[in-house]
């Protein structure tokens, strides 16, 4: 519009950042700026674009209906700049990138660091940006073009906006309390844990569902006994006795005081797929896409 002044890219910052937030002052001390300075911003944004985008609901911000259209292409717009910003550097030394991957928790305790660990040995000055997330969250942070790629479970073979390979598939054990009187067996049926109750994930979490086709198969609805969002909280409260579960077997790895007993499953048998996916039809920067073919290698996938 004439005589109107254009959108400033800082502005454009703290308005996420406060969209996010929703407190100017929690936005302020996380960018380290005067609340005032983010608060002048906001206005001036708003008044540019003749339209408000925030509500004062209490002591917080929520954003207006506008307000939330506005964040959704904001984010892709800046997502976009920083890719194109890091391509730049990348052009100069694609050995100073940054990889910028996601994950669920069950594979940041062995395999993320594992093949990072392996990676850096031949690429030292590569950078990672990892975030953790939830089978939706992870699927969600690709398409918006949040990160580059990420590490799924289970691997979605048909997606209309991402696409990848199918890395692995991996087998999830029983664990039980030591003094469970199935503890000592090399098998056990699932059927045989029907009257027990089950340490579970919480809804967002595909390992739930996975557990519940499990039973589902084996002919019974597991008993529900506590809910979680942590394997380490999971594997704890069932060697403290609270219930039974079942975890992949890359989450049992570690060695903790409270270890419960980790018994293979025969019927039926159950694995859970891992793969890796990225944005259908996106390019990605030359250090991932390095980065995503030393994966494929690691995992001899073709």
């Amino acid at each position: 519009m004439e005589g109107r002044r254009p959108v400033e890219l800082r502005q454009l910052h703290y308005f996420v950042k406060v969209a996010r937030k929703q407190h100017v002052t929690n936005a302020a001390e996380e960018l380290h700026v005067a609340q005032s300075a983010i608060s002048r911003q906001i206005h001036q944004l708003e008044d540019e674009l003749g339209v408000p985008l925030f509500v004062r609901k209490g002591r917080n911000l929520q954003l207006t209906s506008v307000g939330k259209l506005f964040l959704e292409r904001i984010e892709v717009v800046l997502a976009d700049l920083e890719r194109a910003v890091n391509e730049v550097h990348e052009f100069m030394d694609p050995e100073a990138g940054e990889i910028r991957i996601g994950f669920p928790h069950s594979l940041g305790i062995y395999l993320l660091p594992t093949v990072v660990a392996n990676f850096r040995q031949t690429h030292p000055n590569v950078k990672f940006r990892l975030r953790q997330g939830t089978y939706n969250s992870l699927i969600r942070d690709v398409i918006k073009g949040d990160i580059d790629l990420s590490f799924i479970s289970p691997f979605p073979e048909k997606h209309l906006n991402v696409s990848g390979k199918l890395l692995l598939q991996e087998e999830l054990f029983a664990i039980l309390p030591q003094v469970h009187a199935l503890a000592d067996q090399d098998t056990i049926r699932l059927e045989q844990l029907k009257d027990e109750a089950f340490v579970m994930f919480s809804d967002e979490y595909s390992l739930r569902n996975i557990v519940l086709e499990a039973c589902a198969k084996a002919g019974f609805v597991p008993r529900i006994g506590f809910e979680g969002e942590e394997t380490d909280t999971i594997r704890g409260l069932v060697a403290a006795g609270v219930g039974v579960s079942l975890l992949p077997e890359m989450a049992l790895t570690e060695i903790s005081q409270l270890q419960p007993a980790k018994v293979r499953v025969i019927d039926p048998v159950v694995t859970r797929s891992v793969g890796l996916i990225q944005r259908t039809g996106e390019k990605l920067p030359q250090v991932a896409e390095i980065f995503r073919h030393f994966l494929l290698d690691h995992f001899q996938v073709k």
